[in-house]
């Protein structure tokens, strides 16, 4: 059975950005969706296309076919109950509320990652604690929240 991965919206816009401040954050998402992404469950939530949709990306057309292609997790209403716990909770600023969303998403569907670039807000070290004890007074597992840095295959060097 395939691991779960959740993508927020800095993964998908990724793929299709250009600039050059961020080129090696682009090279490594690439290189994980197409050496990677298969070995997975990949899926979006409406708050990652509302974002993707609303927000004025690069190649904004491309992204929203890519997304359209993967499975999206339909919303529900303790998801919404769970982002309001995290906000009063002081998990994700409240000008950031998708942050919150994206993190309610992926723990309600017990995925096993959350895959983002936002190193502020969700795949933060400083935060990692603080998330597990909020999922666990509300029963939910916490996903591993990492870049795609960090969720490539190991390789087997034993032949060289």
């Amino acid at each position: 059975m395939k691991k779960i991965v959740y993508l927020d919206a800095t993964v998908p816009s990724y793929l299709y950005d250009e600039r050059e401040s961020i080129q090696t954050y682009i090279e490594v998402t690439k290189k994980w969706w197409d050496e990677e992404s298969q070995h997975f469950d990949v899926y979006v939530s409406e708050e990652t296309i509302a974002e993707l949709s609303q927000g004025d990306y690069p190649r904004k057309a491309e992204i929203l076919t890519f997304v359209a292609q993967l499975q999206v997790w339909p919303p529900d209403e303790q998801i919404l109950e769970i982002a309001r716990v995290y906000l009063d909770n002081y998990l994700m600023p409240r000008v950031f509320k998708g942050d919150a969303l994206h993190l309610a998403y992926a723990s309600f569907y017990k995925c096993d990652f959350l895959l983002t670039w936002n190193c502020n807000h969700l795949a933060n070290a400083n935060k990692r604690q603080h998330i597990r004890i909020i999922n666990a007074r509300l029963n939910l597992p916490t996903p591993e929240i990492i870049t795609p840095l960090e969720l490539f295959t190991e390789a087997n060097y034993a032949d060289e």
